[in-house]
């Protein structure tokens, strides 16, 4: 892409050499950054691009100053944080939600109606989450899943997760991509018939999230890459750059 267009590339806050404060990382803060960074380089409308979960930021700022970017494009990064389906939203979205609703009451013993009107109103989504992730852990093999060994998160990983917002309104060009389903590479000890329910789970869940982004943004053109990796620009850069160059020709 550098090859036709000038490319910029940000590194979030907590992350590489950027500062690590210890607060400010809800994605509408982290969107502010951007939205920093886009005003200090005298940027006229750019497109922005995001991978994973980066696609908070680029709905973040694609909601709320639809009027200060020419595009959006996602790169496997249109899930839940992104854009919020109503009918099954990811859990990690949902427990952010649900905490930041919840924050208030800690040490406080006058509650407000309408609050609680509203974590009762939320709480079913929550529950469709939660066992949402109980019928992927069902399917996924237990040397897959996390376990005390595994690599702790940083904990800026987690302050991101944690600052997820649900966005429904995306008023500008999309670009999604999605990998579905996702390539799932070599399975120690993983059968034919298993990884078969482990791709079909994943196609669910995935291909739900790309209809429902398709359903729900007008604006948007939605494209479903068969087993790719997450990492889409790596194992389908052909197709990614094809998909980009097109939507950018579109634009002008």
């Amino acid at each position: 892409m550098t090859g036709s267009y000038h490319v910029y590339g940000i590194t979030r806050r907590g992350f590489g050499k950027s500062d690590k404060p210890v607060t400010g990382y809800s994605a509408d803060r982290l969107g502010d950054d951007v939205l920093a960074v886009i005003a200090s380089l005298s940027l006229e409308k750019p497109v922005l691009v995001g991978h994973s979960i980066a696609g908070e930021e680029l709905s973040s700022v694609g909601s709320r100053h639809p009027d200060k970017v020419g595009g959006l494009i996602y790169l496997d990064a249109g899930y839940s944080y992104a854009y919020y389906d109503r009918a099954g939203g990811l859990l990690d979205t949902e427990l952010a939600d649900l905490k930041r609703r919840l924050d208030p009451f800690q040490g406080n013993s006058t509650y407000d109606r309408k609050a609680i009107q509203e974590i009762l109103q939320i709480l079913p989504a929550f529950e469709r989450a939660l066992r949402g992730r109980l019928a992927e852990i069902d399917v996924t093999p237990a040397s897959m899943l996390p376990s005390p060994t595994s690599p702790p998160i940083l904990a800026t990983a987690l302050a991101v997760l944690a600052g997820e917002q649900k966005y429904t309104n995306l008023p500008v060009p999309v670009l999604a991509i999605f990998a579905v389903p996702h390539d799932l590479g070599p399975l120690q000890g993983v059968d034919s018939a298993k990884r078969a329910e482990l791709e079909a789970s994943d196609e669910m869940t995935a291909g739900a999230q790309a209809q429902a982004f398709e359903k729900g943004v007008p604006t948007a053109r939605v494209v479903r890459l068969p087993h790719a990796n997450h990492a889409v620009y790596v194992s389908n850069e052909a197709d990614i750059l094809r998909e980009m160059n097109s939507f950018l020709a579109d634009l002008h």
